[in-house]
C-alpha cells in the first residue's frame, strides 16, 4: 500500500518539476496544452466523421424499411403497361427479345412469340404477372415447331 503511494508521489513530484521548472516550464506547459487541444480536436473530428457515417447508414436502413414494397400507383395506360412489362421481362439476357411481342389491352397483357424452352414460357408469364398494373396475362408463347396457342399468331 505504501509502495503505491510512494510511486504516485514520485510521479507527481517529477511532473511538477517538469512543468514548473523556472527555465523551461512555461514552454513545456504551452507545448503540452497545444498538443492536448490538438488531440481533442482530432478526436472530435474523427468522432464527427464516424457519427456522420453512422447516421447515413441509419438513414439508408430507414429508407429501405420504408420502401420494402412498391407503393400502389394508378393503373398505367396500355402502351405504358406494355413498355413496363417489356422492360421487366427483357432484362434477362437469355430471353429472345426479337421473337416476343408484348401487347396490353385494359390491363390484360398478351405475350406472343416463339421461345426455346417450356421453362422460359412459364418464367416469362410469372414475371409478367409480377409487374404492377397487370390484371391478367394471356400467354400465347410457343416452342419452335409447335402450333400457336389459340390458332392465331
Amino acid at each position: 500500500m505504501t509502495g503505491g503511494r510512494f510511486v504516485r508521489g514520485a510521479l507527481l513530484g517529477a511532473a511538477a518539476m517538469y512543468f514548473f521548472d523556472p527555465a523551461r516550464g512555461r514552454s513545456r506547459r504551452a507545448l503540452t496544452r497545444d498538443r492536448t487541444l490538438g488531440l481533442v480536436r482530432r478526436t472530435g473530428r474523427r468522432a464527427s466523421r464516424v457519427w456522420r457515417g453512422v447516421r447515413a447508414h441509419l438513414y439508408g436502413w430507414a429508407q429501405k424499411a420504408r420502401h420494402l414494397r412498391e407503393q400502389p400507383k394508378p393503373a398505367p395506360d396500355d402502351w405504358t403497361l406494355a413498355q413496363k412489362v417489356e422492360s421487366q421481362i427483357f432484362r434477362d439476357p437469355k430471353v429472345p427479345k426479337g421473337q416476343i411481342n408484348v401487347n396490353a389491352e385494359q390491363g390484360v397483357v398478351y405475350l406472343r412469340g416463339e421461345v426455346p424452352t417450356n421453362d422460359l414460357v412459364e418464367e416469362l408469364e410469372r414475371a409478367t404477372r409480377r409487374v404492377q398494373g397487370v390484371v391478367d396475362v394471356h400467354n400465347l408463347l410457343h416452342l419452335p415447331g409447335e402450333p400457336v396457342p389459340g390458332g392465331r399468331a
